[in-house]
């Protein structure tokens, strides 16, 4: 009897320890997806700030506070040319107005560490990994087309909040500067640097 009895505390004891622990973590996953503000800087080919793109991210607590995790997103930033002539190398030459774009996918691993465990969750964020990227220009009678790949790294800024007390979802606004090591030597174009903001849903 002593036996059972002792065998019970112990297992209400292991029970009540793992509650708290539950209760102390939290939630232990995030889930992040919304709209991405994208502005490019110094790539030689667009060199603009627009809002076409959208991420997705998700990542589990190892501590209360610190959590590892993936994402994707993807971004496209074009620029116009007015009216010039453009001479080739076999001596043709072309006049016209030219649209230069530059699309990325990047994806790969993140580390995020919150500051607070409230309805108000700041963060920093560190992102590793790859980056897809396209290179196209756009003339009146063709168009021509560069992909190549590259090292990705982007430290990050935001703020999660979750307004609700019934239930984990909420928003999430978030700044982050990115480079990427991809280069086209027909453009002149040695990495990609990129600043924006992110604003969207948390789970």
């Amino acid at each position: 009897m002593k036996r059972i009895i002792y065998i019970l505390a112990v297992s209400a004891a292991a029970l009540l320890t793992a509650v708290q622990a539950n209760a102390q973590m939290g939630k232990r996953y995030y889930i992040n997806g919304g709209w991405q503000f994208n502005g490019t800087i110094s790539n030689n080919v667009a060199e603009s700030a627009q809002g076409y793109g959208a991420y997705m991210e998700g990542g589990y607590y190892l501590t209360p506070m610190l959590a590892v995790g993936g994402f994707a997103s993807f971004s496209s930033n074009d620029q116009y040319y007015g009216t010039q002539t453009y001479t080739f190398e076999d001596h043709s030459a072309l006049t016209t107005d030219v649209t230069k774009s530059v699309y990325q996918v990047p994806f790969g691993a993140t580390l995020r560490c919150r500051f607070m465990r409230t309805q108000l969750q700041p963060y920093l964020a560190a992102k590793i990994g790859a980056d897809y990227s396209e290179q196209n220009t756009y003339m009146s009678t063709f168009v021509s087309r560069s992909d190549n790949w590259g090292f990705y790294v982007s430290p990050e800024i935001g703020l999660s909040w979750f307004p609700f007390s019934q239930t984990d979802f909420g928003f999430q606004l978030a700044a982050y500067y990115s480079y990427a090591t991809n280069q086209n030597k027909s453009y002149g174009m040695n990495g990609i640097n990129n600043l924006g903001f992110k604003l969207g849903v948390a789970f």
